[in-house]
């Protein structure tokens, strides 16, 4: 058994948390806004959150943080009465956040130069993965404390991999992003072809779905979209952040990949920061055949 703190218990931290409670791990959660309903979800599953950070990391052999950006990590892991000051020595931090390589190195060196541990272990498989436990791991960072994280990711996901040093694990999310973003706008592309043809959408997902065009955002998404259910598994901000961060990593090089560069004006056309990815869609014409 392992001693946990899991800072971040939004949607998808929320159900982690649990899944590493139900494997046998002592968990201990904590988020900035106390009363979100993901957070009563896992108290009430029997789940221990406190309120004060230092209370959850001070005693704690591993720290995982799910968290919104970079500036989140940096000030839950780096600010001041943040995990830097109150972990002890040797504690592995891992970070399942999506957050850039170039900040994910930063972040790691620091925490390294404090004695801390630090794997990069951005996640893919959205808030079904999350409650299912078959979440994607894209880990960066040593073998050794590759090794010894193993055995946690596995009770919150299917696919762990090991990218490389530090850093490549965001690397990797990102080139998964770039697949994500533009597999949903090619979900939404065909169902506006189907509509201009009367096809039922509900076809078009299986008949497509079951060859060389398939996806997980086909099968997953596609009919939400068709079905306008935008509610949020992966919202639309945090899309749009991926493909910032893509957008500064390729700016980094001087270059450009002009499909993201779509990808990103067709999602800040349907903005909305309680939606998901599915509202794509509002950026067609659509009117699915009854």
């Amino acid at each position: 058994m392992t001693s946990i703190a899991f800072l971040g218990l939004g949607t998808m931290g929320s159900a982690m948390a649990s899944n590493l409670q139900r494997a046998g791990h002592q968990v201990i959660g904590w988020n900035r806004t106390g009363d979100r309903p993901s957070v009563q979800q896992f108290a009430s599953g029997g789940g221990t959150v406190v309120s004060d950070l230092r209370d959850a990391v001070v005693q704690a052999t591993c720290v995982i943080t799910c968290l919104a950006d970079a500036p989140d990590v940096a000030a839950v892991l780096l600010g001041s009465g943040g995990v830097a000051d109150h972990a002890l020595p040797q504690t592995l931090v891992i970070d399942t956040s999506t957050i850039g390589a170039i900040a994910a190195r930063e972040i790691g060196q620091v925490l390294e130069a404090r004695s801390l541990r630090f794997l990069d272990a951005p996640i893919s498989g959205g808030d079904v993965g999350a409650r299912h436990g078959s979440l994607t791991f894209m880990v960066g960072g040593s073998p050794e404390d590759y090794n010894t994280a193993v055995p946690l990711l596995e009770a919150m996901g299917k696919t762990i991999r090991h990218c490389g040093p530090m850093g490549n694990g965001q690397a990797m999310k990102l080139c998964n992003q770039t697949l994500a973003a533009l597999h949903m706008v090619a979900v939404c592309e065909a169902l506006r072809l189907a509509d201009q043809f009367h096809l039922d959408p509900q076809l078009m997902v299986d008949v497509c779905g079951s060859g060389a065009a398939a996806s997980w955002m086909l099968s997953h998404l596609g009919m939400k979209a068709a079905n306008q259910d935008f509610t949020p598994g992966f919202m639309i901000q945090h899309m749009q952040k991926d493909l910032r961060h893509i957008q500064a990593s390729m700016a980094e090089a001087g270059e450009t990949l002009p499909g993201v560069n779509l990808a990103a004006e067709l999602f800040a056309q349907v903005f909305d920061p309680h939606l998901g990815t599915p509202a794509l869609i509002r950026a067609y014409p659509y009117e699915p055949t009854p």
